[in-house]
């Protein structure tokens, strides 16, 4: 069973009706119990960092996350579900995430730049990308932003693309079982839909 994390934000209804299209039935729940079973989750974000904390927190959910993402359960965040994936973020000083990668959240500069990016980008994918998730997606393909604040990932064997936008950030990783996008496929139409086929198909 595919479990999208319910935590009061995220493009959940988007995410699910992809996966849906792409014949697999996935349940968007906040339950102990149901993420427990969960065979693959999917981690959508949007909103700030902080908030998304607190919330996974409320619902009593957040240990349950580490738990399954170190059982070795796919585990798929997006957005700001790529950001929580970290330790923490300049969005909320003194909130933790989930802390399944080294690194922090930064945020762009807007002294250089319109913030947040939003909008269409370009992904670099890496020559080591060859875990899947990028499986017939060409190198340069466009995908669709939303967020003010990027991903500085210590492990840079973990990057799997870059994305240029005043600098070089990350905008997908994977360490074993966790994947991470910092675009949404849910809004980048027929490649957002070959990245979720992607995912679905690995583990």
């Amino acid at each position: 069973m595919i479990v999208i994390i319910d935590y009061g934000m995220g493009n959940l209804r988007n995410v699910k009706k992809a996966c849906e299209f792409l014949g697999s039935s996935a349940k968007v729940s906040d339950s102990l119990s149901v993420i427990k079973k969960a065979k693959k989750i999917i981690f959508p974000g949007v909103g700030n960092f902080g908030e998304a904390v607190r919330e996974l927190k409320k619902r009593k959910i957040f240990d349950t996350l580490i738990e399954a993402a170190e059982s070795n359960v796919p585990f798929f965040g997006i957005c700001v579900g790529m950001q929580l994936l970290l330790e923490g973020s300049d969005e909320a000083p003194g909130a933790k995430g989930l802390g399944l990668l080294k690194g922090k959240v930064k945020k762009f500069n807007a002294k250089k730049m319109i913030v947040p990016h939003m909008g269409w980008n370009q992904v670099k994918i890496k020559s080591n990308a060859d875990n899947g998730l990028f499986s017939n997606i060409k190198d340069g393909s466009y995908f669709y932003f939303a967020h003010s604040y990027y991903c500085d990932i210590k492990d840079k064997k973990t990057i799997l693309a870059t994305t240029k936008y005043g600098v070089d950030f990350v905008s997908s990783c994977n360490k074993e079982n966790i994947w991470g996008v910092q675009f949404h496929p849910e809004k980048s139409q027929k490649l957002g839909l070959k990245l979720f086929e992607n995912f679905l198909k690995l583990c």
